[in-house]
């Protein structure tokens, strides 16, 4: 035999042998695919439904609102935050509907002089539990709407990097009030 007759018979066999390859890898993937059918008894848990203005896994308790002491100043709102979800997620900003703006503040060092300045985005993880409370992160409420008065209820937005929001009513205080 030749050389390339031989080389001509491989080729032969090797087109052969991989067409059989293939044809047993669809068979036994069918089979396969088949016996995990057979095997899911347990129907799939049906998927959260996300609810406007809900992020899943997000509660926020202890809402609140302090008006400024000074007419026209800004209004600090704090509150308590647990994150259950299994995404991970960042607060990208805050706003309150009864404000002309609003922005997250945090207490940070600059010029070596501890200073409230803007928040960075807040990353959450499964089991976050993040307080927005007085001398640390907060929102604070510039312009608030001079027909509010403690009693009242104001809307605050918090927005996810990707859009998700969180909706929840803040209850008004006054000034002198516990924070």
């Amino acid at each position: 035999m030749n050389r390339s007759t031989g080389m001509q018979g491989l080729t032969k066999n090797r087109g052969k042998g991989l067409g059989a390859i293939r044809k047993g890898a669809v068979i036994f993937g069918m089979a396969a695919m088949l016996g995990l059918a057979a095997c899911g008894g347990e129907a799939e848990a049906p998927a959260t439904e996300a609810v406007a203005g809900q992020v899943p896994g997000m509660t926020i308790s202890n809402a609140r609102m302090v008006l400024p002491p000074v007419a026209g100043n800004p209004a600090a709102i704090y509150f308590d935050l647990a994150y259950e979800g299994d995404r991970g997620l960042t607060i990208r900003k805050a706003e309150v509907a009864e404000a002309g703006s609003a922005m997250m503040h945090d207490y940070g060092e600059y010029d070596f002089k501890v200073q409230m300045m803007e928040a960075l985005p807040i990353a959450l993880t499964k089991g976050t539990k993040v307080a927005f409370e007085p001398g640390g992160l907060h929102v604070m409420a510039m312009e608030p709407s001079a027909d509010l008065a403690p009693g009242d209820k104001v809307t605050v937005t918090l927005t996810m990097s990707g859009g998700a929001t969180q909706v929840f009513q803040a209850d008004v205080r006054a000034a002198g009030e516990e924070r």
